[in-house]
């Protein structure tokens, strides 16, 4: 089965860093992935967002126009992509930046956690990103999360091994939230 991704938000925020980790989770399990970046010529502060495929199958295009799945980690990719979730699908939403709207769309599911304030309050910050991804663990059967040690350091790499226990914690607030 073919899983759509789409992640948004603004330059800084870690979301290329949130995708490239769903595909190594996926990686660890030998699902075939794709990872498609694009953002806006001021990296920091401006319009961030990536396309993340993972499938069983080949896949075919690495372009995600209508997500299964969205995380939004600001107001204006909320409002931008909110209404290309496909129906059934499920948004997650850190709602430190975002304000729950009263427009919610009542065909999609969507999870709102704090995930700023969390990485605030646990001296994680620029982590809001991972605590997300360990919400996106605890609601989904797409990828195992049993796999969490791997797939942060195929992510971080050898030469950031220190990053690992940060981000397991990260993944931990997230699952438990």
């Amino acid at each position: 089965m073919t899983h759509e991704i789409l992640l948004a938000g603004f330059g800084g925020q870690g979301v290329l860093f949130a995708g490239m980790l769903l595909c190594n989770f996926a990686l660890t399990e030998q699902k075939n992935v794709s990872w498609l970046p694009s953002y806006g010529p001021a990296m920091r502060g401006g319009t961030c967002n990536c396309s993340v495929c993972i499938d069983d199958n080949p896949i075919g295009s690495p372009m995600v126009l209508k997500p299964d799945v969205l995380f939004v980690m600001n107001q204006p990719s909320y409002d931008k992509f909110i209404s290309s979730v496909k129906p059934g699908g499920v948004a997650f939403v850190n709602s430190t930046l975002v304000e729950k709207s009263s427009k919610c769309r009542d065909d999609i599911t969507i999870h709102y956690i704090e995930g700023s304030k969390l990485a605030a309050e646990n001296n994680l910050a620029g982590m809001a990103n991972t605590i997300m991804v360990g919400k996106f663990l605890k609601e989904t059967n797409i990828v195992n999360p049993e796999n969490s040690r791997n797939a942060i350091l195929m992510s971080v790499g050898e030469a950031k091994t220190h990053l690992i226990e940060p981000n397991m914690k990260a993944i931990d607030i997230g699952r438990n939230n």
